[in-house]
């Protein structure tokens, strides 16, 4: 499993895995429950890959950050997303202490975390977000 082929999609709970292409969208298996399904190109689409946090400097790759959740955590889970705003905001502060907290919203924190603990549960391989992605996204 790799994080480019990891996506959410709006409207639906979980995450979800791109198994195959198919006429007019994509064939995805859901984290939560292993069902797969069609999903049409009307569907609004995020790939986690593609996705990124605000920072006061810069947008930070959402993949950088769930490597540093997973550094910061030992490869344990994360505190649940169902906890306070102040515990949420807190955490997220020592996983990327310079986050625009105006731009990004505790609801933001929460699904971050819920994905964290989703792929954790899953024995998704932090280790292989590679090094250099990190050096060529902060020079661009």
């Amino acid at each position: 499993m790799e994080l480019k082929n990891i996506v959410a999609i709006n409207g639906k709970p979980g995450l979800y895995e791109i198994k195959a292409q198919s006429k007019g969208g994509i064939i995805v298996e859901s984290l939560l429950d292993q069902k797969k399904f069609p999903v049409m190109a009307t569907h609004n689409i995020s790939a986690l890959n593609e996705i990124a946090i605000y920072t006061y400097e810069e947008e930070v790759p959402l993949r950088i950050v769930l490597k540093s959740i997973f550094e910061k955590q030992q490869g344990e889970n994360a505190i649940s997303h169902k906890e306070s705003g102040k515990v949420l905001t807190s955490f997220f502060r020592e996983v990327l202490p310079n986050f625009d907290e105006e731009r990004v919203y505790t609801s933001n924190i929460k699904k971050v975390l819920q994905w964290y603990n989703l792929l954790a549960s899953k024995n998704f391989d932090f280790t292989s977000i590679k090094e250099e992605d990190e050096v060529e996204e902060k020079t661009s």
